[in-house]
């Protein structure tokens, strides 16, 4: 593989009441705040294993020892995601994909197969849908604060207003698979189940079978 693609992830530091707050219920803030810890911690060790030119975690809140060797921190700045997303890519001059901490299930081969079409003759753009109506990464040829400024985020209608942002930058476009992010603790099953080998999955099943209360079994 050509590694001449900066790999980005976008987090926020895994502190309980910041993040998985819709695991919440059936999980507790501390519990929803190990699921998201060990979701970037897979994702950032898959990131540190693919072949890249860089890799940098553009990071909401302080970094802990869960960031690997190999993968450069920097702080997010924007008051909202599209803005925060747009300064994520000022940290590339050149090609790059950028990833979240919701897709645990992420893998080397993945990514690499993402950075080969990002690399493409004739391809300007990558977009990985997400099953909610979002995405879950994006890469882009050239980077270009254009590609999100003002672009609603976090909405089932992300990914076709993403797309068409893209189209409308008359940028080449290539969709990419598409994954489940994990918002609701359904998710967290399923992802667990597909990806058993992970850390997520692990800590997932390390929680009460029945959580809350909820009648959905861990393991």
């Amino acid at each position: 593989m050509n590694p001449n693609v900066t790999l980005l992830v976008i987090a926020k530091t895994p502190a309980p009441g910041r993040v998985k707050t819709r695991l919440c219920p059936p999980c507790t803030p501390t519990q929803a705040a190990a699921l998201a810890a060990a979701a970037l911690r897979d994702t950032l060790d898959v990131v540190a294993a693919t072949p890249a030119i860089g890799r940098v975690l553009v990071l909401d809140g302080p970094p802990g020892p869960w960031v690997p060797a190999g993968v450069e921190v920097r702080a997010q700045t924007g008051s909202g995601l599209d803005q925060r997303l747009a300064h994520a890519f000022s940290h590339a001059s050149g090609p790059a994909l950028l990833v979240g901490m919701d897709t645990p299930q992420l893998t080397v081969e993945l990514l690499e197969h993402a950075s080969r079409v990002l690399l493409a003759p004739g391809v300007d753009a990558v977009l990985g849908p997400a099953f909610d109506g979002g995405w879950w990464g994006i890469g882009l040829r050239r980077p270009d604060p254009r590609a999100f400024l003002g672009v609603e985020t976090s909405t089932p209608r992300t990914f076709c207003l993403q797309r068409a942002r893209l189209t409308q930058l008359e940028l080449r476009v290539r969709v990419l698979g598409a994954l489940r992010d994990v918002d609701h603790f359904a998710d967290a099953i399923h992802v667990a189940g597909c990806a058993p080998e992970t850390r997520f999955a692990r800590t997932l099943a390390g929680l009460k079978p029945d959580v809350g209360g909820t009648g959905e079994k861990v393991a």
